[in-house]
């Protein structure tokens, strides 16, 4: 350690890191020289330290909301095994009425007044289309005051329902897990009709390259090695965007799911090294959200948009959750775990839950504070998720359950944006919005 200043290496690079500002700049390997930091790196590391300093630190402890997540319905049509919404609560939890919801909306364009920016509206939860009336009915009323998204199973999807979404511009994330009718269904059988299958893949033919479709595969251990497979698979369907989330473990159902995180994190590669050749080969690109995520943490920390790997996290912060019967909780994940209400909405203001002690006991959560984290230079790369499936397990003041995977990730988007091929991870116009802070040639 040198001027806050960390070395580690792979096998070809030298990367100079600072792990509370993300500083970094990269060297061929010289192995008489392999501990040293160049004149010309601590010069420019001097000069932009305190400005990118206090960029990194308002990022993460700032705590201006800018989504908030619906769930209008407890219920659902599918059985997932890994689902974090416990099975008592899908199967016999309630429903919003269409006066609540255009409550709870009302409710928070006013909270929403005087900023600048659109609040982001997402449905989420178990499955909001069982309650989709009323969600089209708000997405007409209050398309001028929010931007919307909705993630679903698709079963319940029509032709004419995502034309509807695309009119108005809606975010949408459907849940497909492999390129196998029979390795997705077995993951997510929905009763009557097998699984979502055949539903998802009508509707990303339906939705033909929407930029505003994201695809969102949950990985374990029965579908990690076709992670590859998905992405090739997506490709040919002009899906823009996938999602390969590892599966979190915050109910017991899901933790005999859990892949080996060394299996993971060699699928998971391929599926980066198969998305980042077929954009670079084809006229379609397809990128995955979560390295995206990973490469922007690396060449532009603050333009991350995935609040999961940010110490702390998004959730009681950026974002919070309201389930069906009110309840404010800072993340869908505290669904099922005591003491994490923040107050309910259909008798408590917003600003008293951002103000909440659960709230702000998720926003006191960062990776300084957790003794196996503190020390390690990529703690603000990989943010130790989940404080929630950590708080199931025990202690929320533990590293990440995936701490090794997300290692290997990090290490593997230093080597693409060594080779130059980080502009493959991401979408064109997110390259082409960002501008230089500061360049090492």
């Amino acid at each position: 350690m040198q001027n806050g200043l960390h070395v580690w290496q792979d096998k070809k690079n030298n990367i100079t890191l600072d792990a509370d500002n993300l500083f970094w700049a990269a060297s061929p390997v010289n192995n008489r020289m392999h501990a040293f930091i160049s004149d010309a790196v601590l010069n420019l590391y001097a000069k932009v330290k305190n400005k990118i300093t206090r960029e990194m630190t308002n990022f993460r402890f700032d705590k201006e909301l800018s989504a908030i997540y619906i769930d209008p319905t407890d219920r659902c049509n599918a059985a997932c095994p890994y689902c974090y919404v416990p099975q008592k609560i899908r199967q016999n939890g309630r429903s919003m009425t269409k006066d609540e919801l255009d409550f709870i909306l009302t409710k928070i364009a006013r909270y929403f007044k005087d900023k600048k920016r659109k609040a982001v509206i997402i449905f989420h939860a178990s499955e909001p289309l069982l309650v989709k009336e009323i969600i089209f009915s708000a997405i007409r009323k209050y398309s001028k005051i929010f931007k919307f998204g909705l993630q679903t199973n698709a079963i319940l999807l029509e032709k004419e329902d995502v034309g509807f979404l695309k009119k108005y511009g809606v975010g949408v994330g459907i849940s497909l897990d492999a390129s196998s009718l029979v390795l997705n269904n077995r993951a997510r059988p929905a009763a009557g009709v097998g699984g979502n299958f055949v539903y998802a893949v009508r509707a990303i033919k339906w939705f033909n390259g929407y930029a505003g479709l994201n695809i969102i595969a949950t990985i374990t251990k029965n579908n990690v090695k076709n992670l590859p497979g998905l992405v090739k698979f997506l490709h040919t369907k002009k899906v823009p965007c996938v999602l390969l989330n590892p599966v979190r473990i915050t109910q017991k159902s899901s933790r005999g799911l859990k892949p080996d995180t060394g299996l993971m994190a060699k699928y998971f590669l391929k599926a980066v090294d198969a998305a980042l050749g077929l954009s670079q080969k084809t006229r379609q690109r397809i990128i995955i959200g979560n390295f995206a995520n990973t490469i922007l943490a690396i060449i532009s920390p603050v333009a991350r948009r995935l609040m999961c790997d940010i110490s702390p996290c998004g959730g009681g912060r950026c974002f919070f959750t309201i389930t069906a019967s009110g309840e404010m909780i800072p993340c869908g994940e505290f669904i099922g775990l005591k003491g994490f209400s923040g107050g309910n909405i259909f008798t408590d203001s917003v600003e008293k839950a951002m103000a909440s002690k659960p709230f702000n006991r998720i926003r006191s959560r960062f990776v300084e504070k957790i003794k196996e984290c503190a020390e390690c230079v990529l703690r603000n790369i990989c943010g130790a998720p989940c404080p929630a499936e950590l708080h199931s397990l025990g202690n929320m003041y533990k590293k990440a359950v995936f701490c090794d995977f997300y290692k290997e990730v990090i290490r593997y988007a230093f080597k693409v944006i060594a080779e130059g091929k980080e502009k493959y991870a991401l979408r064109n116009e997110g390259i082409e919005n960002l501008k230089y802070t500061y360049k090492f040639e």
